[in-house]
């Protein structure tokens, strides 16, 4: 009898795994977007804030602490916040309070004002955990045009206001719907605020530069700003906005009424939109600062047929002035001249987004709309306020004074914002052994230097080359919030030192 054998055949079953993402499986421009006040630089800085942090008796470091100067973030540099909007918020957060308003501790926490603004902020909102009307809530839209027509002495319309998470949001809103294509063109001022190049790289359109003059204190030069537009022109570049930063950051400069008068003329002359980006108006420390919108409405009362058609979009923010509330989020953006097919695009936006942040909405409320002389908060209000913009005039005084005393550096005074852009005289001739090692290193003379500046003193700014400079000059920007005076000297002495090292 034959047997049979009988063989198993066992599949086995090929398990492929498959790659992670890539790079360049990716967007390329999240790539090719560059935002310096949070780059590699403050990386670095926050590196070794946490390694002080995690070793604080043996961390090796020739200073104690960071000192986060790259960007405006007052309350992450001991800037306290208002009573009068923490009061508020306290309640718009736990309205329960509001049932113990009777109660002694109560009274004495929150006055009767303050009661009465959380009330009606209440009445108006519902609950500040709920979504408001994508536009913001109308009622809050309402005091911010109350503001604006009070501020410039023309009115405003609240159905053309949008509430905004941050100025940034609104900043989103209008370059992404402007930027048709690869060929929409946007001129921007340099030195610039990233938050442009970085959006405008994000949705592939083409950022045109305008240089500011440092020489006369970086006013524009509307001549230059014409003959860039025709060049652009001539190479098929559609150039949908104009952008203007007043009070300037990072220069601190703010602009004549005639010159924002000129950037009007060219914005009505080429047809394009005016994005005014007014976020420091309250930081004024010397001359005064004018909104585009009221200059715009006296020049379409003088001539209606000229700038009729002129489009502004103005942007106001609670993350400066005196109230440093950058992550509560809050914000404006009104829009002047455009038309209701291109406001509804807006708000389509808008909506996919839900609705800004409703505290941050309450914010902007009680921020334009503050305590008045005679009402309980006011006494305290004004002292807090003053405390705070005297103390912010007297740093940045400070910090100007050293820079000017520095070797190989000049600086603009600040007349507003909350920075300064110092120049950084350096020359391949002078400085032959710091141009060797920009090269070498494959960045700017100025990224050196604000590397240094870093690894030797803690103290973390951003070189100029993040926010554009005219070429083959090099520059910094700095807040001056940081409180006291013993970074500034030690600022001092690092430069004293770099000098002697490296100038020939």
């Amino acid at each position: 009898m034959l047997r049979h054998s009988v063989r198993r055949f066992t599949t086995t079953r090929l398990h492929f795994i498959a790659n992670k993402l890539k790079t360049s499986d990716l967007n390329q421009q999240t790539l090719e977007a560059k935002y310096a006040v949070r780059g590699h630089i403050p990386i670095k800085a926050d590196e070794l804030s946490q390694h002080i942090l995690e070793n604080p008796d043996d961390h090796g470091l020739p200073f104690e602490s960071i000192i986060s100067a790259n960007i405006g973030n007052p309350q992450q540099l001991d800037q306290k916040p208002l009573s009068w909007y923490r009061q508020v918020l306290s309640i718009l957060q736990y309205p329960h309070i509001l049932d113990l308003a009777s109660s002694k501790g109560v009274k004495e926490l929150f006055p009767q004002d303050i009661i009465k603004r959380a009330s009606t902020l209440l009445k108006d909102v519902g609950s500040i955990g709920a979504y408001s009307h994508s536009q913001g809530t109308p009622a809050i839209r309402k005091s911010v045009a109350k503001f604006i027509s009070d501020r410039d002495g023309y009115p405003a319309d609240h159905n053309k206001i949008f509430l905004t998470s941050g100025a940034s949001a609104a900043v989103s809103y209008l370059l992404q719907i402007l930027s048709r294509d690869e060929n929409s063109g946007f001129l921007i001022p340099i030195p610039q605020y990233p938050l442009y190049t970085a959006s405008i790289a994000l949705n592939k359109a083409k950022p045109i530069c305008y240089y500011l003059k440092e020489e006369t204190n970086w006013s524009t030069d509307p001549v230059a700003i014409r003959k860039s537009i025709e060049e652009e022109k001539a190479k098929g570049i559609d150039i949908k906005a104009l952008v203007v930063i007043n009070p300037g950051n990072p220069t601190g400069a703010i602009l004549e009424e005639s010159d924002i008068a000129d950037l009007i003329d060219i914005a009505a002359d080429h047809g394009m939109v005016l994005i005014a980006d007014e976020v420091y108006q309250e930081n004024v420390f010397t001359g005064k600062f004018v909104s585009m919108k009221k200059v715009l409405s006296s020049l379409l009362e003088k001539d209606p047929k000229r700038y009729s058609n002129v489009q502004l979009a103005s942007l106001h923010s609670t993350s400066k002035g005196v109230s440093g509330e950058c992550g509560q989020r809050g914000g404006y953006m009104e829009l002047i001249g455009f038309s209701s097919e291109v406001q509804d695009v807006i708000f389509k936006l808008a909506s996919i987004n839900l609705c800004s942040v409703v505290s941050g909405q309450a914010l902007m409320e009680l921020m334009i709309n503050p305590p008045k002389e005679g009402e309980p908060s006011f006494a305290l209000y004004k002292k807090e306020t003053d405390t705070i913009h005297d103390d912010l005039q007297s740093r940045a005084d400070a910090l100007y004074d050293a820079f000017v005393a520095m070797d190989d550096i000049t600086c603009n005074k600040p007349a507003g914002a909350m920075y300064l852009f110092p120049r950084l005289h350096f020359s391949p001739e002078q400085y032959p052994e710091l141009f060797t090692e920009s090269e070498e290193a494959g960045i700017p003379p100025d990224d050196v230097y604000c590397i240094k500046l870093l690894e030797k003193t803690g103290i973390c700014c951003v070189p100029g080359s993040g926010f554009g400079q005219v070429p083959g000059t090099y520059h910094l920007r700095t807040t001056f919030l940081p409180p006291g005076k013993e970074w500034v000297a030690r600022w001092e002495k690092f430069h004293q030192e770099f000098v002697k090292h490296y100038k020939k």
